[in-house]
Formats: C-alpha cells, sequence, structure tokens
C-alpha cells in the first residue's frame, strides 16, 4: 500500500517525501547496495519530492553513468539514488525513512544487481517495464533539482 512517508540524510540538510509501498522492500546484491547496506524502495517522480538539500546533493557515477548515486556532501548518506535499472524512476533507502525501524525491515524483493544484464532482461520480461525510451539518470536527477526550493 503506497504511503507518503519522509525522510532525509543523517546531517538533516537533505531531506525528501516520498510515496512509497514498504511491502515491495528489496534488496540488491550490486557491490554499491551492499556496501552501503541499501534496503531499495522504488517510487515514481511524480510521487518524490526534494523537499530540501539541493546544494548538498552530489552524485557518483560510473560504468554507463546512468544510475546517480546521490549522497549528502556533508555527512556522506545516501538516502535516494536514481537507478541504471529504471532511470525514469526514484529509489528511496528505505533506511533513511523517518521513524522506521530498520530491524524489522523484511525486503520480500530481490535484484540480482551483481549479474546486472541479466538480471534486468529478466525483470523487463517478467513485468514487461523496460526503461522509456531516452530515459537517463541524469536528467530524472535533474528534474528533482530542479523542483526542489533548496
Amino acid at each position: 500500500m503506497l504511503e507518503t512517508r519522509e525522510g532525509g540524510c543523517h546531517c538533516g540538510r537533505v531531506r525528501f517525501r516520498a510515496g512509497v509501498d514498504l511491502e515491495r522492500l528489496s534488496h540488491c546484491s550490486c557491490s554499491i547496495c551492499t556496501k552501503k547496506g541499501i534496503l531499495l524502495l522504488s517510487t515514481d517522480l511524480a510521487d518524490f519530492e526534494l523537499l530540501r538539500g539541493r546544494s548538498a546533493l552530489k552524485a557518483y557515477t560510473f560504468g554507463t553513468g546512468v544510475a546517480q548515486h546521490t549522497f549528502c556532501s556533508h555527512c556522506g548518506m545516501h538516502a535516494f539514488y536514481i537507478p541504471r535499472s529504471q532511470p525514469h524512476r526514484v529509489t528511496v533507502n528505505a533506511r533513511c525513512l523517518d521513524d522506521i525501524d530498520a530491524a524489522s525491515l523484511k525486503p520480500t524483493r530481490f535484484f540480482d544487481g551483481r549479474h546486472w544484464e541479466d538480471a534486468q532482461s529478466r525483470r523487463i520480461a517478467e513485468t514487461g517495464q523496460a526503461p522509456p525510451p531516452g530515459a537517463h539518470g541524469a536528467k530524472t536527477l535533474q528534474a528533482i533539482l530542479a523542483q526542489a526550493s533548496e
């Protein structure tokens, strides 16, 4: 069930509001998600709002440059990012939601990011949801930043 939640980084400079479904909680085996301990909640761009922190937000990219791994430049927290698999959407780090009991979070979904190409092909075959033509994480991130007040 979609619910509106707020969250942010550790120091509070980056804050967001997002419509998320905790029952669709996922984890990923890629090196970034594994090392950061991210638990993923994907949401539509229309259901995500950066409340503050535009100037504090930095992005790390690698490989294709499609994914935008955002983090707070002050505290280093990765509160949300734009995934390569769905560059038209936003993925919230569930551990960064306000008033969340991280120990109670139990992912029910899995993305095999260590084998990204195969996992993406399977996801598209199972859901029929391929990214729209021309979708790129940098464009999605720019749309988020353009709407942010600070």
